[in-house]
């Protein structure tokens, strides 16, 4: 079946919501419930997280105020993307006339030819969304990422800013360790208090625990199976592992899924994807694609991180 010559699509504000959230939700950080999320913010929405201190005192019969209450405030300010691609209808063709014909291994295909552009965009923009959540520098098509924001910030105290060495299979137990007895003791046994961890950093961990490195769990793997076995891996010490593509290299950093918040306007008025044919325009077989979003990170304690190969220029 051969593909549509005509092809205009338009979804704006709320028309939106599904296309923008599957791009932005499709981000394994968000997917996998990695981080927190701030849907529908308009313009900015203020995080006041609280730091309370020595606030029970012995019991009187008077109301006296005891201990201190430090508001901070942090401004989590989603910023305004978008997707301005022109391409030929010949690139897509081939494939989704294949897919229409059942040379395909997905059951469930898009039923028209725009509908398989716009998805073939979203996962372009989940893609380069979990990078921007953890390594984005604000500039052109990227927000600040975890990474930035922590590296520049003069809270995240010394001796939780870890210097990274080549991670293997061979030192990744001993590497991790160094971040796991770096968590404030506060963290500890909290239900949402994370590793995360760079591919890496992941893979090296679980070649050191099917039993290729002699300094690991040795030779002979976890529970005696050597390497003929395929590792799940959720936690390391009991602290929940979690792998993203976002980190990169040897980089680890911990800290808990409430710290961590991604803000978007998934109900904005901001939010449009359209796909416009150009044949009735110019002659011409190219489609327009435009996609316009909102998105964002920002957390709320510098001092619940620990960083592992990021630099921080502010204690530096």
């Amino acid at each position: 079946m051969a593909t549509t010559t005509n092809i205009t699509t338009t979804y704006a504000g709320q028309d939106a919501f599904d296309y923008v959230a599957a791009a932005v939700r499709n981000s394994p950080t968000i997917s996998n419930g990695g981080i927190t999320i701030d849907p529908n913010i308009k313009f900015r929405k203020t995080l006041r997280p609280a730091n309370l201190q020595d606030i029970i005192s012995d019991a009187t019969c008077d109301f006296t105020a005891t201990g201190s209450v430090t508001t901070l405030e942090r401004v989590l300010e989603p910023k305004e993307l978008q997707v301005n691609q022109v391409f030929c209808k010949l690139d897509f063709q081939d494939t989704w006339d294949a897919l229409e014909m059942g040379f395909s291994a997905h059951d469930v295909l898009p039923k028209t030819f725009s509908d398989f552009i716009i998805a073939e965009y979203i996962a372009r923009v989940a893609e380069a969304n979990e990078l921007a959540i953890w390594g984005g520098v604000d500039g052109a098509g990227e927000y600040d990422g975890f990474k930035t924001l922590i590296a520049a910030d003069a809270n995240l105290p010394t001796a939780q800013e870890i210097a990274s060495t080549s991670i293997d299979a061979s030192n990744v137990i001993d590497e991790m360790a160094k971040v796991y007895n770096a968590i404030p003791d506060r963290l500890f046994g909290k239900e949402d208090l994370h590793i995360y961890v760079s591919s890496k950093v992941f893979r090296a961990y679980k070649l050191a625990l099917g039993g290729f490195a002699a300094g690991g769990v040795g030779a002979n793997g976890v529970n005696g199976l050597g390497t003929n076995q395929d590792i799940n891996i959720e936690t390391f010490s009991g602290v929940k592992v979690f792998m993203t593509q976002g980190l990169i290299g040897d980089e680890m950093i911990a800290t808990r899924k409430q710290n961590l918040h991604f803000g978007t306007g998934l109900l904005s008025d901001h939010n449009e994807v359209k796909v416009l044919d150009m044949a009735d325009l110019d002659g011409s077989k190219n489609v327009r694609f435009v996609m316009r979003y909102t998105a964002g990170v920002q957390y709320e304690f510098a001092q619940d991180f620990v960083t592992y190969g990021v630099t921080n220029s502010a204690n530096d």
